[in-house]
């Protein structure tokens, strides 16, 4: 029979639960930098059409343009990490993790935009939710399955399972045939 090791269980927990705290704190930043009403003179109309927002901040020059594409990529990208994090997987297909949390970040993204309609001064933007969802794909292609392989390669030195001492040989049946 055999033992599972307390300290992987116990190490995946604190994981699992570090991942969880900080994913609340990084979901509760973004709310705070998206949801709180603005007091503007005015505000554009809102964005419906793919990358008409991105050209458009393109054409105020690379510096501006590339600043507000950066701020779009960066601001969900932290999601591509936290959310296989507190998943706690780590023998997982690279292409379904990429998968489920390209679309978490796609549908925590299409929310908060829909939360931005009811609040004074944001507006909704299409570009947002594809600048999000390329961060998180970003930052999920860039860090997650490196971790991965190299929890898995430090787990391979030191065997989560451990042996209790052997009982005897186990009793074998040379062959057994079919009864009358």
């Amino acid at each position: 029979m055999q033992r599972h090791r307390s300290g992987g269980h116990t190490a995946a927990v604190r994981f699992r639960t570090a991942g969880f705290a900080l994913l609340a704190a990084h979901l509760f930043l973004v709310a705070w930098i998206t949801l709180r009403p603005l007091d503007v003179p005015w505000v554009s109309a809102a964005n419906l059409h793919p990358l008409a927002g991105i050209r458009a901040d393109l054409a105020l020059g690379w510096r501006e343009g590339a600043k507000r594409i950066g701020e779009g990529l960066v601001l969900l990208a932290p999601l591509g990490v936290l959310l296989p994090l507190v998943g706690g997987r780590t023998q997982v297909s690279v292409w379904g993790s990429l998968v489920r949390t390209v679309a978490t970040g796609a549908l925590i993204s299409l929310g908060i935009e829909l939360l931005q309609t009811g609040v004074p001064g944001q507006v909704v933007d299409i570009d947002s939710v594809l600048l999000n969802t390329v961060g998180v794909a970003v930052a999920h292609l860039a860090v997650v399955p490196a971790v991965r392989a190299r929890i898995r390669h430090r787990s391979e030195g030191a065997p989560l399972l451990v042996e209790e001492p052997a009982q005897g040989r186990t009793p074998t049946i040379t062959r057994v045939g079919i009864a009358p």
